[in-house]
């Protein structure tokens, strides 16, 4: 009977349980379709009114354009309007001007018919004229005996003959007052350009002075057995004299570059303490690169003192090596700014181009500088130079005609030489003593250098020892000595020196190996 109860209240519980989760689903149901069916509302509404902004949208973008449109089109009727009406106005113009133009024509043609009167008239006129005036030579001739062309060259050559004697005295009136005028502004010329430049004297030596702190270093600087002084002078060429002389030390050469280099080696040898071949020749090597760069730098800025711009790079190179080169004891740097400056002058005071005359002035004694120094005179050398570096022709023809070497073509020419002339023989310009001495231990050291195995020549001593280097693989120990007796005869042979000269022929072997 109990579980009867049991099953009948399971079952009645179970369908109670249906029946209400039946009605909750249904009512839940109904809820979701009146949510969505309101949400469906709402998402309808939006696309209405945004269906409507679009439409009101380009309604309005519509209607901006059409407005553009119409006022485009009124712009260019307003345009045609104009020009119809600037076409009427051409259009009245040229009507009046065709009715003025008709006009005019009558009047020219009436008075170009006067003028035709007229001018038969005056040709009648000149016809009684031409008629009279031959009667009347013809009535001359008869009553003179001498007809019109007989006449005419009778009085021709009188009026001829006092008119050469009257051009030949005003000739040479005009002849004696130009000389008179030309001298007076030529002296006058040259006395305003001298006085407007100031120049040192010119002192030219052969040694220069090394200053050392303390006599200990001479001994450093010899070095043991001297090998140190020995390689010093073998790497420069230049004689180093070690004496009594206190805190000195003479550095002896005609070459004014290998004194240079032989002072700053031995400045930064001295400085740095370390003096032995071998750090010698790294400094030598070092140096002499250092003058090439100080050459080119005095170059730029001999250019930029005077203002002469535009040279080539080697131009310039070789004005810096002027520095180092002299003329009969005047240096050529000095000289060459000197006659550049005088050349500047004279062409102002004379109208003429100031700064090809500097320019000219500057590079005219350019031939003086090569190393080569082929057999050409420096002038003509100078000028080739010049060709060769793209200098003007008047420029060139100045540089080569300042010896009268070649013709001289432009006025630049003359001013260039009378300069250069101004500045060498002023007093105390130049020494003739010292240019002598640097040209014959010049031609001593080429006269060693022309035989075949030598690689350096040094003259020292004043010129009266010659030290040779040859190379050890070009010629050995037996032909050194018969290049010494050699070179010692040609030496006597052709060249006129005081005293005697010594010759020492150097041959040197050096083994190098690198270890790796």
């Amino acid at each position: 009977m109990e579980i009867i109860y049991a099953i009948s209240g399971f079952l009645l519980g179970g369908g109670l349980s249906y029946f209400l989760w039946d009605k909750a689903l249904k009512s839940k149901k109904t809820k979701i379709i009146t949510e969505a069916e309101a949400e469906g509302d709402v998402i309808k509404k939006d696309k209405i009114l945004q269906a409507k902004e679009k439409f009101l949208q380009l309604k309005t973008e519509h209607e901006k354009f059409i407005y553009e449109k119409n006022n485009k089109i009124d712009s260019v009727e307003n345009k045609l309007k104009q020009k119809e009406s600037a076409f009427l106005q051409r259009r009245d113009e040229l009507q009046r001007r065709v009715k003025e133009f008709e006009t005019t024509k009558k009047d020219v043609d009436v008075i170009r018919e006067n003028l035709t009167n007229q001018l038969n008239v005056v040709q009648q006129k000149e016809d009684d004229l031409d008629r009279m005036h031959k009667q009347q030579v013809e009535q001359l001739e008869a009553i003179s005996g001498l007809s019109a062309e007989e006449a005419k060259s009778q009085l021709v050559e009188s009026l001829k003959g006092e008119a050469q004697t009257e051009a030949m005295s005003y000739i040479n009136e005009i002849m004696e007052e130009a000389k008179l005028t030309a001298n007076k502004e030529a002296k006058k010329v040259v006395v305003k350009t001298i006085q407007r430049v100031a120049t040192e004297t010119a002192i030219e030596n052969s040694v220069t002075i090394f200053h050392i702190e303390s006599d200990e270093i001479k001994g450093r600087i010899i070095g043991r057995e001297g090998r140190n002084i020995r390689a010093l002078e073998a790497a420069t060429g230049v004689e180093i004299i070690v004496d009594d002389t206190p805190e000195a030390i003479v550095l002896s050469g005609f070459d004014p570059v290998r004194r240079e280099i032989a002072r700053l080696a031995l400045h930064q040898l001295v400085t740095d303490g370390r003096i032995h071949p071998a750090r010698i020749e790294e400094v030598v090597s070092k140096v002499k690169k250092q003058i090439e760069e100080e050459i080119i730098e005095t170059g730029k800025r001999t250019t930029i003192d005077l203002g002469v711009h535009g040279l080539h790079p080697e131009l310039i190179r070789m004005i810096g090596k002027m520095k180092y080169r002299s003329s009969y004891g005047q240096n050529l740097l000095q000289h060459s700014r000197e006659v550049a400056n005088l050349c500047a002058i004279m062409a102002s005071e004379l109208g003429l181009n100031t700064k090809w005359a500097k320019r000219a002035g500057l590079l005219h004694d350019i031939g003086k500088v090569p190393d080569d120094e082929p057999e050409l005179p420096h002038a003509v050398l100078g000028m080739k130079l010049a060709e060769k570096f793209k200098e003007k022709p008047d420029i060139c023809n100045a540089i080569g005609a300042h010896h009268d070497e070649v013709e001289m073509q432009t006025m630049l020419a003359p001013i260039v030489q009378v300069c250069d002339a101004i500045s060498g023989a002023r007093p105390g310009a130049r020494r003739e003593v010292v240019e002598s001495y640097i040209k014959r231990l010049k031609a001593l050291e080429d006269l060693a250098l022309s035989y075949p195995g030598v690689l350096k020549t040094y003259a020292i001593q004043a010129g009266r020892e010659l030290r040779v280097i040859v190379g050890s693989d070009k010629i050995s120990d037996k032909e050194s000595e018969q290049l010494s007796f050699d070179i010692a005869k040609h030496i006597q042979d052709e060249m006129t020196y005081p005293g005697q000269i010594k010759i020492t022929v150097i041959r040197e072997l050096r083994a190098v190996n690198y270890a790796k």
